[in-house]
């Protein structure tokens, strides 16, 4: 389960009193054993459930080493708790002999907390609640916790949500100081902060938004030079203005570190006096900016680039919906410079496939939801020019933010910044995926990562409007890595990109914040060395990777909260993926997944799970089940607890090109041992 760290970044464990203690984070399985991950060891730490302490699950601890094992396992116990991960909990409340107690509904164990009579906020016995974990030590074994509401069965759904934060270490609420900060700021400008700042207010400006957006964090200007030039800024709000380093606002900002993008809400890294009054680039209001402003040529050819601090008026808000209307229409409010935008930001956009981006496409699937959240339809958006404007600017400042602190040493060293990288794609899975496309006639150069790339591009282009494109497409992008924040620039593969890093979201990004930072101490010639920047990196990679979990893991219940209405009813679908116990298939319709088990197969045919050609292929038949295969499914099962969804493969099948009719086999016949359900 742990990783093998380089002897280059090992660090000695810390030596207290003769013993050898670690500092890692507790993982405890369902079945109750724990497993410490400590990065400068080999393998994790075993530690049993009586040797946990007060650790719970995710939590930063100090484990003790107590023994090693001929077979190199170390076992050890938790000397003490460094961070929670979680704090607060969704369960049921229970009176014994006039004791109140909390039994947190997890599939982690813990122990159960104790819950005084001043402190139970109006619960009373079996009441579905939300505790926040208060008092729990070495000394004290019952752990003790404070209600701070009392959740009502019909609102299920809204249960669900808040308990996916949680699980995910995501706080429902701010902290009172943090608040009290945030209201006592202000954004008035004042001459002394003009000084400080260059003046875009007279330069027309404006914001395209999703037409839901309340935090309008970047906004662009453009104008014409005297010199023939485009001089276009891509400014974005000043969020470092507001929330100074060890302040109560930036501590939290920096734990939960990203916004978690639910169907049904926002869970925003900052309140919403800084994301969506402060901060927000608002129409008609003047406001703080951070920029990059470049002057362009005709051809997209950037000749200067001037970073720094300003202020700007933002003309007009404009929704995706509008911009792209007056792109395809040539009329509507600002046309010329929207299309002039749009210009620049096709040639940027061509420059930078033909110097290695990858041009993977990607859908947008939202939830239309009623008054009570609950949804009642599913739009499918597309990245249109609109998109593609804002997304190319974006990146071209992100670029050249990093490129500008990447080129600056601090005694011979490269000054510690918060890159974002992306490395090659993993040499084994490249292998398979190149096995498989093989078989379309596609064939790839892999003497360099930028011939990989340029194969992967032109696999793309020839796919184009092919039945294949959709397997090649969603194979393809699983062979690569995951982007990531470290103090280490490898560059940003997929874009392309030697430097690459998050300048551009700093409402809803936290290391964008430390971007901001950093960038004001370059331009000030005074930059300061963070010792501690590759943990920050780490962390807000972390905090990413739990917000896409929260935010997949409420997808899916929203999923299944609409399809419950359609039980045995059938459906158009796409297979999506295969593993050794059925296949996924997305309904054309809805775009909502759900898993044809290998049971249900079986009368069908023994089906078998060929990992080379992900599919599964039947034993009598021949006929397989392959990503991108048209099928026809009915809904049997919705599972709102369990987030899942069940269907079965309904007759006439259609494999590829050509129908295919399999019949069921007679009773009793070839059926798969061993057909038990796993997941």
């Amino acid at each position: 389960m742990g990783k093998k760290a380089s002897s280059k970044n090992r660090k000695r464990p810390e030596q207290k009193a003769h013993r050898t203690v670690y500092r890692g984070t507790i993982e405890i399985t369902r079945s109750g054993m724990g497993y410490v991950t400590v990065e400068e060891m080999h393998r994790d730490v075993l530690v049993r459930p009586q040797h946990f302490q007060t650790a719970l699950h995710g939590d930063t601890v100090e484990v003790e080493i107590t023994r090693h094992s001929g077979s190199g396992k170390t076992e050890g116990s938790i000397v003490r708790v460094l961070k929670r991960r979680q704090t607060i909990f969704i369960g049921y409340l229970q009176f014994q002999k006039q004791h109140a107690f909390f039994l947190p509904e997890t599939d982690r164990p813990m122990p159960d907390l104790y819950i005084r009579e001043s402190d139970l906020n109006g619960a009373t016995h079996g009441d579905k609640v939300v505790v926040q974990l208060t008092q729990w030590d070495a000394k004290k074994r019952i752990p003790e916790g404070v209600v701070q509401e009392v959740l009502r069965e019909e609102d299920a759904g809204d249960m669900a949500m808040k308990q996916i934060l949680l699980q995910s270490g995501f706080a429902l609420h701010f902290p009172d100081e943090a608040l009290e900060e945030a209201a006592r700021m202000h954004d008035v400008i004042t001459p002394a902060d003009l000084k400080k700042r260059r003046d875009f207010r007279d330069v027309l400006t404006f914001t395209i938004d999703p037409v839901d957006a309340k935090d309008f964090d970047d906004a662009l200007s453009v104008r014409l030079l005297p010199n023939g030039l485009y001089e276009i800024g891509v400014h974005i709000a000043d969020v470092s203005h507001f929330v100074l380093p060890e302040s109560a606002l930036d501590a939290e900002a920096y734990q939960r570190a990203t916004s978690v993008y639910l169907p049904d809400r926002v869970v925003p890294m900052l309140p919403e006096r800084i994301s969506n009054e402060l901060c927000s680039l608002r129409p008609r209001e003047d406001k703080f900016t951070f920029s990059a402003v470049f002057k362009i040529t005709a051809k997209a050819e950037v000749k200067d680039v001037w970073l720094g601090r300003t202020v700007i008026h933002s003309n007009h808000r404009f929704t995706y919906e509008e911009a792209q209307e007056i792109i395809e229409s040539g009329e509507g409010l600002y046309r010329d410079e929207i299309h002039l935008l749009n210009e620049l930001a096709q040639k940027l956009r061509k420059e930078r496939f033909r110097k290695g981006a990858i041009n993977f496409s990607s859908q947008e699937v939202r939830f239309v939801l009623d008054e009570n959240k609950k949804p009642i339809g599913i739009t499918v958006k597309e990245s249109k020019e609109a998109h593609q404007l804002i997304e190319e600017f974006m990146l071209l400042a992100n670029k050249h933010v990093a490129l500008h602190v990447g080129g600056i040493q601090v005694k011979d060293k490269p000054l510690p910044f918060p890159y974002r990288v992306h490395d090659t794609p993993d040499e084994t899975k490249l292998g398979i995926f190149m096995l498989f496309a093989r078989k379309y006639g596609h064939t790839f150069d892999t003497s360099s990562p930028e011939k990989i790339a340029a194969s992967f591009n032109q696999m793309l282009r020839d796919a184009a409007g092919k039945p294949e494109q959709h397997v090649l497409e969603t194979l393809g992008i699983r062979t690569m890595a995951k982007a990531v924040y470290t103090a280490e620039n490898i560059g940003h593969y997929g874009l392309g990109f030697a430097h690459y890093c998050h300048f551009t979201s700093p409402i809803r990004r936290y290391p964008d914040v430390l971007v901001h930072r950093i960038l004001q101490q370059c331009l000030d010639g005074a930059p300061e060395v963070d010792k501690k920047m590759e943990q920050k990196c780490r962390h807000c990679s972390d905090r990413e990777r739990a917000a896409m979990e929260s935010e997949r893991a409420a997808n899916k219940y929203k999923q299944v909260e609409y399809m419950s209405r359609f039980l045995g009813e059938e459906f158009a679908g796409v297979v999506s993926g295969v593993a050794s116990f059925g296949f996924w298939v997305e309904t054309v319709e809805h775009k909502c997944e759900g898993l044809v088990s290998l049971f249900s197969l079986s009368d069908f045919d023994d089906f078998r799970f060929i990992e080379e050609d992900y599919c599964l292929m039947g034993r009598r038949s021949g006929k397989a089940f392959r990503i991108g295969d048209k099928v026809n499914i009915k809904v049997v099962a919705a599972s709102l607890d369990k987030r899942q969804l069940d269907y079965e493969l309904v007759l006439g099948h259609v494999n590829h090109t050509e129908e295919v009719v399999l019949r069921r086999k007679q009773p009793g016949k070839n059926h798969p041992k061993g057909s038990k359900r796993k997941r």
